[in-house]
């Protein structure tokens, strides 16, 4: 009795000792991070940190405890106070949602309450269902497809492409390998697609060179006539065509192939139908651009990413297939110890049977509280307010003559260059990526760079409901004043 009153004792939680301390200091964080979005504006876009900050990332696994006020106080001084950005109204760079202070909320109490949605008959389970039916809503999808959510657009595109790999391989792939496909299977993409095909190729055990880059038109957009011509020299050749990936909103400058003739083709050729609409696929409820994606609903499997144009906080994907039990027999596994039961907890829907993770986090209420908030409709709108942002930059560039627009703009994605007078490629690169470190280093503005038809330039994507019109004046304000500075500090000749 003694020895079980000692161990008793000693038992040990990772719960607070005192309650009380522990609310205090809860609502000061919420209170800091209401001012923290509040005053978002007023802080630079991004900043290099000092020395002394880096250094603390370098500290020593910690042995012993410390009061949670001091761990909460490291963390405002170096992390809060330097961010990537993309939570700024002007952050540009890349392709990133801006996030939304309800879906903050969210994903807070996802986490309080814990639960982990491989699968089971819990709530949270069945809000993940409900907000993958909205996004199957949302693009004209049929109730009876399935879906999963995911941690962002490249996993999405790999859940997709294994169902299409499984699907027309003429093989069981799962049970006997890709080894054992007949003929060599052909995935079919332009030449803008984004990298992550690429890395899902290379894991599907298919390698790069089963994806094959079609070569584009003036708009960016997959040529229909050379994607027939390399379908028919491959069958020619031996090889099976498999699938054809539209892109609905190119990372590089935001084209998006025409779905319709894809669909079409598609269903000619006998071919699977995936759509990467990481960028764009949303735009479906924009009520000024819908058009432009029209053709997405006839897709057999489509990637999505809630953490961009739904401003989910990181990380939120989600991958829809139009045939839901060829996505489930693509990854059900069941063990003993997953069986489901008639009742009780296990007698829910096993949402692993879906993708790749068992375990995984409780993504669905965070998106799902920032609709229930705003609206549909609201979101529809922001898509449709970042494209006319774009189409505002576009035109403050066509009308400066210092400043060239570098390629068409199709939805939110500008590509600008500064000019100079006589210069090589070489050295209009040099020079633009030097006002891009600056727009930075000043925390004026993020962008980022790539390159079109093989020129570099600068690249603007508006994927934030706090940019304002005035902002991108900015923007252009302050590129063509860095310009100046420095071909005026430039030595003669």
């Amino acid at each position: 009795m003694d020895s079980l009153r000692e161990l008793m004792a000693t038992e040990e939680t990772l719960d607070p000792p005192d309650w009380v301390d522990v609310q205090a200091l809860s609502h000061r964080i919420i209170d800091d991070a209401i001012g923290y979005l509040k005053d978002v504006r007023e802080r630079p876009v991004w900043r290099e940190m000092p020395a002394e900050v880096r250094a603390f990332f370098s500290a020593p696994l910690p042995r012993e405890p410390a009061p949670i006020a001091d761990v909460y106080g490291d963390v405002a001084r170096n992390v809060m106070a330097y961010p990537m950005g993309n939570i700024h109204p002007r952050f540009w760079s890349w392709y990133m949602g801006s996030s939304n202070f309800t879906g903050a909320l969210g994903d807070f109490l996802a986490a309080i309450q814990g639960s982990n949605l491989g699968g089971g008959n819990h709530a949270a389970g069945l809000m993940d269902s409900q907000v993958v039916d909205w996004c199957k809503e949302m693009v004209g999808f049929p109730a009876s497809a399935s879906g999963t959510l995911v941690s962002g657009g490249s996993m999405a595109n790999i859940i997709g492409l294994t169902v299409a790999r499984n699907a027309k391989a003429g093989v069981d792939v799962r049970e006997r390998g890709v080894g054992a496909i007949p003929k060599p299977l052909r995935f079919y993409a332009s030449d803008q697609v984004h990298s992550c095909h690429r890395k899902a190729m290379e894991a599907l055990g298919l390698g790069n060179r089963a994806v094959r880059r079609i070569a584009t038109d003036a708009g960016l957009r997959i040529d229909a006539d050379a994607l027939k011509a390399a379908i028919a020299e491959d069958h020619a050749a031996g090889f099976k065509p498999a699938c054809v990936i539209g892109t609905a909103g190119t990372v590089n400058t935001g084209a998006i192939d025409d779905l319709q003739a894809l669909a079409a083709l598609a269903a000619e050729e006998d071919l699977w139908f995936h759509v990467d609409g990481c960028i764009g696929a949303l735009i479906a409820i924009a009520p000024e651009n819908r058009s432009l994606v029209a053709g997405i609903e006839q897709a057999h499997s489509i990637a999505l990413d809630p953490h961009k144009w739904l401003h989910a906080p990181f990380e939120a994907g989600c991958a829809l297939v139009r045939d839901a039990s060829a996505h489930r027999s693509a990854f059900a596994v069941t063990p003993e110890y997953l069986e489901s039961t008639p009742r009780g907890l296990a007698s829910g829907q096993w949402l692993h049977d879906y993708g790749l993770q068992t375990s995984r986090g409780f993504r669905a209420l965070k998106i799902w509280m920032a609709l229930k908030e705003h609206g549909i409709e609201k979101f529809g709108r922001l898509i449709d307010q970042n494209i006319a942002q774009a189409r505002h930059l576009t035109g403050l560039i066509e009308a400066e003559p210092t400043l060239e627009l570098m390629a068409p703009t199709t939805i939110n994605i500008v590509c600008f260059r500064h000019r100079l007078e006589g210069a090589s490629e070489d050295r209009l690169k040099a020079f633009n990526t030097e006002i891009m470190l600056r727009l930075q280093e000043q925390g004026i503005a993020a962008l980022s760079d790539t390159t079109v038809h093989g020129r570099h330039c600068l690249r603007v994507a508006i994927t934030n409901h706090r940019t304002r019109r005035d902002d991108l004046d900015l923007l252009v304000r302050q590129a063509l004043r860095i310009g100046k500075e420095i071909e005026a500090a430039a030595p003669p000749g």
